[in-house]
């Protein structure tokens, strides 16, 4: 999570006029086409603490565009196969897992050709067209976001990237960081060697960007407005993410990097696109814990859990006996807050965090103790603060912005 020293002699981002700094989180995207597993939950749960935990200090932008990843290969060549293996399937009638079953079958099999997913990337790109198997998944994702109280960055709104793949190389030359060969037939490098990074590929020879080329699209024009830009991925991707930060860093703002482990069944981490997940998707987790009962002991439950009980590593598998304790403890901290005095205005979760920027101070200096030397709260020290033993009370207003 080290910064590198910027090079940079651009300006720092303005202050906005409430005079807070700025930051902007911008978290690995799941793609569209499987089921949320409690790799991509935890993801998603830490990212969420940390918007919702910030947002009472700085000015907080929570990117999340699947419309910019549409066009790597993973996806395109998925809505490729559909169409060209299944005909026209009632997508709008099947389940997350029927078309993540369908998703294992496609990258089980040979990649498609380039010149088969050019009207697939124009129409993405051009028209704001999804797939109607990934638009059903993103509306099944919608409900499990509500039911965990996540918030919803966008999920079904067409939010393209600020510039076009060209400007994107151009902006990256520009930087002393691109090695473009096209004009020989060859593709396009992110190149940082002069860090001791490796060259990356990011636009193959025949024009198809990948997802590193399409974050470029999404954040450099984004950065430099920023105070603070923190990336959360999967640590499996650290390489491509060092060299994200080696670039962001020179427009300008401080560049943190939130690895995040992912989660192992039964002791075996493995990638969602072989499968094997049926036990363990989000689905199946909302159904063990229960939608009709207390949404509040649900939703921070999960949290206390996914970010405290499971923390920032890999080394734990999934338990549910665990979950099932976080729930148990949910519900012993809401109770203890819901008969003690309250430490402030109370009031529950409405909307962005940002309407609950002024909250009690207790609150606020809670917040503060665990942004160490960052602008952005760290999740993991939060949640694991409200499990002390030391801890007698919990605040009102922390529980009802941060984690209900």
């Amino acid at each position: 999570m080290t910064t590198p020293p910027r090079t940079t002699t651009t300006a720092s981002a303005p202050m906005t006029a409430s005079g807070r700094r700025k930051v902007l989180l911008a978290p690995v995207t799941i793609t569209p086409a499987k089921p949320l597993t409690p790799s991509h939950l935890k993801g998603l749960l830490w990212t969420d603490v940390m918007f919702r935990a910030t947002a009472p200090l700085a000015d907080v932008t929570y990117r999340y565009s699947h419309t910019t990843y549409h066009l790597t290969e993973q996806t395109l060549g998925f809505w490729e196969f559909l169409d060209r293996t299944q005909g026209d399937l009632p997508y709008a009638s099947l389940s997350e897992e029927e078309i993540g079953e369908l998703y294992v079958r496609f990258r089980n099999g040979a990649p498609a050709p380039a010149d088969a997913l050019r009207s697939y990337a124009d129409a993405a790109e051009n028209h704001g067209w999804v797939h109607p198997a990934s638009e059903r998944v993103l509306r099944i994702w919608t409900e499990h976001y509500a039911q965990l109280g996540l918030h919803d960055p966008g999920l079904m709104e067409h939010q393209p990237p600020g510039i076009g793949l060209e400007e994107m190389i151009e902006r990256l030359a520009a930087l002393g960081m691109g090695l473009d060969q096209r004009s020989s037939g060859g593709p396009v490098f992110l190149d940082a060697t002069r860090y001791g990074l490796p060259l990356r590929q990011i636009v193959a020879a025949d024009g198809r960007p990948n997802y590193l080329a399409c974050a470029l699209r999404e954040l450099l024009p984004l950065a430099p407005a920023y105070d603070e830009v923190v990336l959360l991925y999967d640590s499996e991707l650290t390489p491509d993410y060092l060299l994200l930060q080696r670039v962001l860093s020179r427009l300008g703002p401080a560049v943190h990097r939130v690895p995040i482990g992912r989660v192992p069944i039964d002791g075996k981490i493995t990638s969602a696109r072989h499968g094997g997940w049926h036990a363990h998707t989000a689905g199946a987790l909302l159904r063990a814990v229960g939608t009709d009962g207390d949404a509040d002991v649900r939703r921070l439950g999960v949290r206390l859990y996914f970010v405290a009980v499971l923390g920032p590593g890999q080394a734990q598998s999934f338990r549910a006996d665990l979950l099932r304790k976080s729930l148990e403890r949910a519900e012993r901290l809401l109770r203890r807050v819901a008969d003690g005095p309250a430490e402030g205005p109370a009031g529950g979760f409405a909307g962005s965090p940002a309407s609950s920027a002024a909250g009690s101070p207790a609150f606020l200096d809670d917040l503060r103790r665990h942004r160490r030397e960052h602008i952005h709260v760290d999740p993991y020290r939060l949640t694991t603060s409200l499990l002390g033993r030391a801890r007698r009370t919990v605040d009102r207003d922390l529980l009802t912005t941060v984690y209900l």
